[in-house]
Formats: structure tokens, C-alpha cells, sequence
């Protein structure tokens, strides 16, 4: 059982606020000296004994470090980072809103559903999850509130489209569950880009009708004379354009076979440059500062994948992971037993702590029991994608929560922005069930 006590313990210490990479390296030192002597002293064991075992349970981790150092499919996360964090300096985001402003405001909710859409090409373009709740809680917040639109649907829409960067590609989160699951990355891209999409449209559906039954939540935008129809499409054209471009041109090549994931991140790095020299925004500055927040970001990544192998390492050593396989496998209903209490046990996670830590440690806890059973490992990926997606939402603890309310005007209370986000968290849980029921609907076996 000492595995599970430390799997509870790394959980209590980050709800504390400990660092995570620090708190699963430490707690797998403390409990692998505890598992060690467990092992060794009962027997009448010397203290060298001890101190032997206790080296021989982390024998391989010079081995996985080196191989986590050299994999080549984490090479894009840096990249993608890089890519996310110069588009959001290069103020993208302002230019979409206010292009796609200016087309859908005229309809009921029309903010709410640029504000959707331009969520699902801020995810395709930077998947930076903070930068598009905070550029969208800037510029779009007060533009909702000053139209009298409904404090729970705006925060709630923000939110939520700017978590789409966890489902539509290129998402690090993608990234990293196709190093965990050992799967193509292009492969899990595909695979993600068509729940990723109905997401959306089920988003804009739901603004649609809470907006039809309810008006004076979302009203309509006054009529702007100034302009015609035909200056505003051609507005909105110049904004989407370019980084419609190189979401083609990424995503593209990586879908027709012609660059791996890692060479089209290396595209869509440069090609961020080359778009914020279009901008005009292109500045030693920029770059300095979009470097070192990759580096920040991406050397956090790095620190909680060597803490989450040691702490595996002392868990499987602890034979901890044999008893979580036979309790999910005797589970009733078989694999649908075992999918719904794993997609529980995630979204309950995800309350507490981060997706890369879930993706780094209860992934491969439950990965190889999906593969006993014969789960399509395709789809499990995705569904635990769309899951921790949920995470950013769920409160009392989820991160667009917080980087939402850092950026709001006083007038919105903290009890507004959990309320908005309910709705979305229902609708993402329904879409989650419906690829669970019909796989096949989605292009997965099961």
C-alpha cells in the first residue's frame, strides 16, 4: 500500500502549493527509502543493504532522463511555446476580435461567438491557454459588459474558448500524451481535430439558443453605418488571413506526411517571426522575452517529466500499480467500467492539480490496464485530451478561472465566473460522452 499512501501524499503536498516537479521528486525519494527499508530490514538486513536497494530502485533513471533529454517528439513543445507566446506578443488576438467584431455583432450573441471562434484560431495558431483567456478577457470582456451582455456568459465563453487550445492541434497536451501513449503525433493531431471542432460548434449552438430564449443576456450590437458588409468582410479577411496561413502551412504538412511534427514546429516558429515582422511588431525585445518565457515554460515541463519518473519508478517498485490494474479490472462492465471510473478519477484530478502532472502520472498508471483490456489507445488519448481540457474549467482550482479574474474589471465577482463556466463544462462533458458512446461516429475503434 505504500504506493498509493505516496500517490496521496504528492496530491495533499500540491494542494499545499508546493512546486510539482520538486514535491514528486522528493516524495519519490522519502517513500523509496521507506519502500527500501520495508524490503530489506524486516529480513535482518544491514544498512548497507538498505541504501543498495534503495539505488537499485533508481538503477534506470540516468537511462530515462537521457532518453527524455533526446526525444524527439518533445522537441516540438519548445517550439510550439515559442511559436504561441511571439503570436500573442505580436497582438493577435486584438486583430481577431476585433475583425470578427465586426461581422457576428450584429447577431444575437454575435460577440460571444467571435469570441468562440476566434478561441478555436488562437488554439490553432498559439495553444497558449493563459495568453488567449487573458488577451480575450481583455479585449472582449469589456466590449460584452459594455453591451449589456450577461456577466456568467461572458466570462463563461472566454473560458471556455480559450481552452480550446488543449483539443485542437497543435496542443502540447497532444504532444505529451502522444510521448505517454508512444502514437504518432500527426496521428493524434488528426484524431483530435474533429472533436475539437464539434466542441466549437456546440459552444456556438449553445450561445445560439440561450441567446434566442433569452435576448437581454446577449443582446445584438447597434448598427454600425460607417462601414458596409463589404469592408467589414474585407477587415475581417486581412486579420484571418496570415494566421490562417500558417495554421495551414503547420498543420498542413503535418497531415500530408510532408514534415514530421517537430519540423513543422520549427515552421510555425518561424513563421510567427515572419508574421510579426508583417505586423510590425517585430522587436529584439519581443524575441528576448518570448525566449525566455519558453524556456521558463518548457524547462518546467522537463523538471515535472524527471520528478513524475522517479515517482513512478518508486510506484511500480511498491507493486502499487499491480493493485490499481486488478481493481480496475474486476471492475462491473468490463472496459466500460474501467473507462468511466478512469475518466472520473481524471476529471476529479483535474480540480487539484495540472494536466501535465495527470499526464506524467495517472496516465501511465492506467494506460497499460487499457491495453489489457484492448482499448483502441487512439481514442483513450482523446478522450483523456477532452478531459483535461475540463480541468482548465472545473472549480474551485481551474486555471482559466484565475487568469480570467486577474484580467477582469471589478464589477465581475469570482461567483460570475463559476457560474459562466457550468454550462461549458456540461456541454464539454457531453461531447466527452458522445465520442465514449458512438467511437465509431468520431473514426475509433473500441
Amino acid at each position: 500500500m505504500i504506493g498509493l499512501v505516496m500517490f496521496l501524499a504528492a496530491l495533499i503536498l500540491l494542494v499545499l502549493g508546493y512546486p510539482v516537479a520538486f514535491t514528486f521528486g522528493a516524495v519519490a525519494i522519502y517513500f523509496g527509502l521507506g519502500a527500501a527499508w520495508l524490503e530489506v530490514m524486516p529480513d535482518g538486513g544491514t544498512l548497507m543493504d538498505w541504501w543498495s536497494e534503495f539505488l537499485s530502485m533508481f538503477s534506470m533513471m540516468p537511462f530515462r532522463i537521457y532518453s527524455i533529454m533526446t526525444n524527439k517528439i518533445l522537441m516540438a513543445v519548445p517550439l510550439f511555446i515559442f511559436m504561441g507566446i511571439v503570436l500573442q506578443k505580436s497582438e493577435l488576438a486584438e486583430r481577431l476580435l476585433e475583425a470578427m467584431g465586426t461581422l457576428f455583432g450584429k447577431v444575437r450573441g454575435g460577440l460571444a461567438i467571435s469570441t468562440v471562434l476566434i478561441g478555436a484560431l488562437l488554439a490553432a495558431s498559439t495553444g497558449v491557454v493563459g495568453a488567449s483567456v487573458v488577451a480575450m478577457g481583455v479585449i472582449s470582456l469589456p466590449i460584452m459588459l459594455k453591451y449589456n451582455y450577461s456577466k456568467a456568459l461572458s466570462t463563461g465563453t472566454i473560458c471556455a474558448a480559450g481552452t480550446l487550445g488543449q483539443i485542437i492541434p497543435p496542443s502540447i497536451v497532444l504532444i505529451i500524451l502522444a510521448d505517454v501513449f508512444q502514437l504518432p503525433v500527426g496521428d493524434l493531431f488528426k484524431a483530435a481535430l474533429m472533436p475539437g471542432l464539434i466542441l466549437v460548434g456546440v459552444y456556438i449552438v449553445y450561445i445560439l439558443i440561450i441567446s434566442f430564449i433569452k435576448p437581454d443576456i446577449a443582446p445584438a450590437l447597434p448598427i454600425d453605418e460607417t462601414h458596409t458588409k463589404k469592408e467589414n468582410i474585407k477587415k475581417a479577411l486581412i486579420a484571418i488571413i496570415p494566421p490562417l496561413t500558417l495554421i495551414i502551412l503547420v498543420l498542413g504538412s503535418i497531415f500530408a506526411g510532408i514534415a514530421t511534427p517537430t519540423e513543422s514546429a520549427s515552421l510555425g516558429a518561424l513563421g510567427s517571426i515572419i508574421l510579426a515582422l508583417l505586423y510590425k511588431k517585430l522587436t529584439y525585445p519581443l524575441l528576448r522575452d518570448a525566449a525566455l518565457e519558453t524556456v521558463k515554460t518548457t524547462s518546467m515541463v522537463f523538471a515535472i517529466l524527471v520528478g513524475a519518473t522517479a515517482f513512478s519508478m518508486v510506484f511500480v517498485y511498491s507493486g502499487a500499480d499491480e493493485i490499481v490494474e486488478n481493481f480496475m479490472t474486476s471492475l462491473p462492465g468490463d472496459k466500460w467500467g474501467f473507462l468511466i471510473l478512469s475518466m472520473l478519477i481524471i476529471m476529479f484530478l483535474g480540480f487539484f492539480i495540472d494536466f501535465i502532472e495527470i499526464s506524467y502520472i495517472v496516465v501511465p498508471i492506467l494506460l497499460p490496464i487499457a491495453q489489457t483490456i484492448g482499448i483502441d489507445p487512439m481514442w483513450f488519448a482523446i478522450l483523456i485530451a477532452l478531459n483535461l481540457q475540463t480541468s482548465f474549467l472545473t472549480p474551485p482550482f481551474g486555471f482559466s478561472l484565475f487568469y480570467l479574474k486577474g484580467v477582469s474589471p471589478p464589477e465581475v465577482k469570482t461567483t460570475d465566473i463559476y457560474k459562466g463556466v457550468i454550462p461549458f463544462i456540461l456541454l464539454q462533458i457531453l461531447v466527452l460522452a458522445s465520442i465514449v458512446i458512438f467511437p465509431s461516429f468520431y473514426g475509433f475503434g473500441n
